[in-house]
């Protein structure tokens, strides 16, 4: 039987008051303490009349749509927006499971009550992500947010999530889908690959990688038997069953501990991968990830985009939407994020 409509005000008014209390007393005042964002309640959204009902197993079931995204204070806002963005576009939104990755030192309850409070009907379970491996094999990269430990664990994923998951569509926190998740999570793997991304084999290869890499007989010939492209790595198809099977995880960090003693590429956690899979994976059309909305790495500038349809709008790069909104200097297509933010601001809780 549903709630009064009173009763329900009152219960949101109380986690309101929960959250600035945590948000008050969570640090001490000489240490670096977070100021929690407090979000709005999104819409409910349902299963249209042709999806397929879950077998009783539901964080593990294949026929739904699993979601693999980080989540930190930082990003919290591009999160909570992504959620919003996949939901409100599914026409199977009730099969949908997220799965979501903080960092093991998070505050994974107040993390849990956000998600909660904003999507009471979501699916989903937090998996702590102890980094402190993973730190000591960073370099320093080109942009300071690029070195995030939590940027690496997209490497750990067939570690981090449950054995019975098969299929998980990664997605970075700084995008929007404005089409239905179900058909992405369906790429065609084929026989051997492990991954799907859209490619682009236009972009300058070479600049992935340091003169270093490229005069090494040994390490330039990487590459060789492949059409290696550069992919973006914020939105992947990812065969969990497979990573398993070829340990690519061990691939990975192998390259990031050759990086630690001779520098042969400049940015962050793609190179890794692409030594890895570029040139094996499996395609996905362009459509589904219109990245780059966040300028480049160094003045994240506007850009427009992409010529051809769009399902996915992604502000990779140094420009975030959210703040170039609060600094009221945005840039044209960050009026497409901004529907699906759902920070709840001061003195404007709803009646």
């Amino acid at each position: 039987m549903p709630e009064p409509h009173g009763h329900l005000h009152r219960h949101h008014l109380l986690l309101l008051l929960f959250l600035l209390i945590t948000a008050t007393n969570s640090a001490p005042a000489s240490a670096t303490t977070t100021n929690y964002q407090i979000f709005k309640e999104a819409p409910q959204f349902y299963n249209s009349p042709a999806c397929p009902s879950l077998d009783t197993n539901e964080m593990c079931s294949h026929q739904a749509v699993h979601v693999a995204m980080t989540l930190d204070a930082a990003y919290l806002r591009g999160s909570m927006a992504a959620i919003l963005s996949v939901l409100q576009h599914s026409s199977c939104p009730q099969n949908i499971r997220f799965h979501f990755i903080p960092s093991s030192t998070a505050n994974h309850q107040h993390l849990r009550l956000t998600i909660s409070r904003s999507f009471p009907s979501l699916k989903f379970q937090i998996y702590p992500y102890d980094s402190s491996k993973v730190s000591e094999l960073i370099s320093t990269s080109i942009r300071s947010a690029l070195d995030c430990p939590l940027n690496y664990a997209r490497n750990y994923l067939a570690n981090l999530l449950p054995p019975c998951l098969s299929r998980v569509v990664y997605l970075d926190s700084d995008l929007v889908l404005v089409d239905d998740i179900a058909k992405l999570a369906a790429t065609p793997l084929g026989d051997r690959s492990v991954l799907a991304a859209p490619e682009y084999c236009n972009a300058n290869f070479t600049s992935y990688f340091t003169p270093t890499f490229w005069s090494n007989p040994t390490l330039s010939l990487t590459f060789a038997g492949r059409k290696a492209c550069y992919f973006n790595t914020g939105v992947m198809v990812i065969d969990l069953q497979r990573w398993r099977q070829g340990d690519y995880t061990t691939k990975i960090i192998e390259w990031m501990e050759l990086q630690k003693r001779m520098r042969i590429y400049e940015l962050g956690s793609l190179p890794p991968f692409l030594l890895v899979f570029a040139g094996n994976i499996a395609p996905v059309d362009h459509r589904w990830n219109q990245h780059g909305l966040g300028g480049d790495n160094y003045r994240g500038l506007c850009r427009n985009l992409h010529p051809g349809p769009v399902s996915l709008l992604h502000w990779s790069g140094k420009g975030k939407p959210w703040v170039r909104l609060d600094a009221n200097r945005p840039c044209p297509l960050d009026a497409l994020w901004a529907p699906y933010d759902l920070l709840q601001t001061p003195f404007a809780l709803e009646s």
